[in-house]
């Protein structure tokens, strides 16, 4: 009968199960794995591929083989349609039903996958992988097998319309004498991890590129060192000692805690000499979609440049799978070690289903990594809110569906590294007072699951986590009963003299946001020092100010707080929330419509958190209003007025929101706040009253009484 332990594919089978079950069964199953509404014509694609391969393996019905759709390649985010596991041999299968052409992003994508299965998939590493496109009406079939460039193991991608499949495999069984029958042992369980081909090719792309352009940072080189110094002994301690150690470093916007991240990632995974320290491998997470594409396109755009300027031949999506190796989404981080656990969870404890998972020798049934840097942890989530996401069904597409969840990410994260039967560590890269989204928990999560669930781990904290921004002033007060707390100077990113503009900006807009009485001298020590910040209520007034400022390739941007809604009569668009278009919006030239250069489509702080851009306007919208002293905080119904938002956690989130969106410019910026519209019509009606002046001036105003230039 069909199988389906895992939670990384949608249906799994043996052949002979699979061929003598009725289609709407297996169709029905692959609807009860999969999380979100099918269209018609997943539906119907899924359908067709179905009854046809019910046809094509009946040859090998008797054989042990299994045939899986929907596979979720480990922490890549990628499915392939179908995989065959055939007499020891990968068949890599994408259809494209109803297709007649064959087109060359679909040839691309096919080998793709092949090609991270090859790299990324353990199991994988050392078996033959065919790639097959199928265009389900294409007239003709491959007839040439060779091996791809890339290595012996994967074949060039094979082409066939639907009715040459059966044909097409039985010529690769023969021309590879495969003849033994058989399936790959726990393949669908296999561990993530690299090949040394794909990390030697990391690390030559990474340093090759100068990644200070693009995280950015305005940190002394000695401060930087000093820090990545400081946290490559803890590891090196952790390693020594068998010890299981967590470090949070902070940093205010600017000071370069990506670099940082990444920096570690590199340095720990290489010796000295340039070989790969196999056993100590680390890897750089971030739950920052956009930063994580962004980062992950610049490097591979300039290592794909530089290749091409030396006659390789080289695509850019091997650029972009190299630079996979170590900048990951934290979230499929997390699913994969979701995808071991024991269901349903039972009295609150999490526990590994040997059936889901394979136990190596060095990382048990944890991930291949012995360090993990997670950037800007604050944004883990609380516990209510994970249970709340995995009751639903979790990650879009494979359902990772856990009732009662009983940790927050936080908790999970460091249970994740626990796993690991040796030592391990753990690296928190800090943003104060940078809780965006509901249900992000802050640093007092971390601090909570420590203290509650793993005391033997050992805590190396920055001394600047006492202050307001992180866990309101209270991680003393958390930590006091924990005496596995070192605390350390080196773990916060300061910056030198010539670039203290991020600590004084920092400082200004915490005091700007806080109403304290220095934030008018501030704001005159920044501009004393060519940073300028001034004021308008004009959009078209903002434009001109920011085209005046940038020479060159310098980057203009318009940024607007995701609760904003009445930006559209001033002639701005939101940017659509897609890692896509972050990226043409972060990386496109000033010839291209798509780059933030056009002033015309303006980032949130869920696009622009991590990143930067030399000057931005800073929209401010009705939903954050000074009002007496303090801020008032409301939403818009979508439709005809804003209604007074009182949810505390929510005010503060919108509160940092602000916070994130005045750190982004490297050089200055004009914060717009809109005149609104005041105008009535003949009955005496206002024309917009949901842009009514009052909701606008007294902001403006509080602007202006710190000493704001207007212009």
């Amino acid at each position: 009968m069909a199988y389906n332990k895992t939670n990384r594919c949608l249906y799994r089978s043996d052949f002979k199960s699979f061929i003598d079950s009725d289609p709407y069964s297996i169709l029905g199953r692959i609807h009860d794995a999969f999380h979100g509404q099918t269209l018609t014509t997943t539906d119907e694609a899924w359908n067709s591929e179905i009854n046809l391969l019910q046809g094509v393996l009946e040859p090998w019905k008797d054989e042990e083989a299994e045939i899986i759709l929907e596979y979720a390649i480990p922490r890549l985010g990628k499915r392939i349609d179908v995989v065959l596991l055939l007499r020891g041999i990968i068949f890599c299968l994408e259809f494209k039903v109803g297709q007649k052409d064959v087109l060359q992003p679909d040839v691309e994508q096919v080998l793709d996958y092949a090609l991270d299965l090859k790299n990324f998939h353990r199991f994988s590493h050392d078996r033959i992988i065919i790639p097959i496109l199928i265009p389900t009406k294409h007239k003709s079939s491959s007839s040439s097998f060779a091996p791809s460039v890339y290595n012996d193991f994967i074949f060039n991608p094979l082409i066939t319309g639907a009715n040459g499949l059966q044909n097409l495999i039985e010529n690769v069984l023969q021309h590879t004498g495969a003849n033994i029958p058989g399936t790959i042992k726990d393949w669908i369980i296999s561990p993530y991890t690299p090949t040394p081909t794909i990390i030697e090719a990391a690390r030559t792309l990474y340093e090759n590129h100068s990644v200070e352009d693009i995280t950015r940072h305005e940190a002394d080189k000695v401060t930087t060192d000093a820090t990545i110094a400081c946290i490559l002994n803890i590891i090196n301690r952790s390693k020594k000692n068998g010890e299981k150690s967590i470090c949070f470093v902070t940093g205010v916007p600017g000071a370069g805690k990506t670099l940082v991240g990444l920096e570690v990632a590199v340095k720990q995974s290489y010796q000295e000499d340039g070989t790969y320290n196999e056993d100590d491998g680390a890897v750089y997470l971030s739950g920052n979609g956009p930063l994580v594409a962004v980062l992950k396109e610049a490097l591979a755009r300039d290592n794909y440049k530089k290749s091409k300027n030396r006659g390789e031949d080289k695509k850019r999506s091997d650029s972009r799978r190299e630079v996979s190796k170590f900048i990951q989404i934290i979230h499929r981080y997390r699913d994969n070690m979701l995808a071991k656990i024991k269901t349903p969870v039972v009295d609150g404890k999490l526990e590994i289903d040997s059936l889901k998972a394979v136990k190596l020798q060095q990382s048990g049934y944890g991930e291949v990594e012995h360090i993990a840097i997670f950037d800007e942890a604050q944004r883990a989530w609380t516990q209510t809110r994970l249970a709340d996401y995995l009751k639903r069904g979790g990650t879009y597409g494979n359902k990772l569906k856990v009732a009662n969840f009983p940790m927050s990410e936080a908790a999970f994260l460091i249970w994740s590294l626990d796993q690991r039967e040796d030592w391990a560590t753990i690296v928190c890269l800090i943003g104060g007072g940078q809780e965006i989204n509901t249900g992000e928990a802050g640093i007092a999560e971390w601090i909570e699951a420590l203290n509650n669930r793993f005391q033997h781990w050992k805590i190396y904290i920055s001394d600047k986590l006492t202050e307001p921004e992180y866990a309101e002033g209270k991680v003393n007060e958390l930590l006091k009963h924990n005496s596995n707390v070192e605390y350390s100077d080196r773990l916060h990113l300061g910056v030198s003299l010539r670039s203290f503009r991020a600590e004084r900006l920092s400082a200004f807009v915490h005091s700007l946001l806080s109403f304290n009485p220095d934030a008018e001298k501030l704001y005159q020590n920044i501009s004393s020092h060519r940073y300028p910040i001034v004021l308008t209520r004009s959009m078209d007034k903002a434009r001109a100010w920011l085209r005046q400022q940038a020479r060159g390739s310098q980057q203009t941007g318009i940024l607007i707080s995701k609760v904003s809604a009445r930006f559209k009569p001033l002639a701005v668009h939101v940017l659509a929330q897609s890692d896509d278009k972050a990226v043409h919006w972060f990386l496109e030239d000033k010839t291209d419509v798509r780059s933030s250069n056009y002033l015309e489509e303006a980032a949130t702080e869920i696009q622009v958190q991590g990143l930067e851009v030399d000057f931005a306007c800073i929209l401010w919208d009705a939903d954050m209003r000074y009002d007496d002293g303090k801020w008032s905080f409301w939403k818009f119904n979508g439709k005809t007025r804003w209604i007074p938002e009182k949810n505390i956690d929510t005010q503060k989130y919108m509160l940092n929101a602000y916070r994130v969106l005045l750190t982004r410019a490297r050089q200055g910026m004009v914060i717009c706040v809109p005149e609104g519209n005041g105008n009535k019509t003949p009955e005496g009606f206002h024309e917009d009253p949901t842009r009514l002046p009052t909701y606008y001036n007294s902001t403006y105003e509080y602007f202006k009484s710190l000493g704001l230039t207007e212009i």
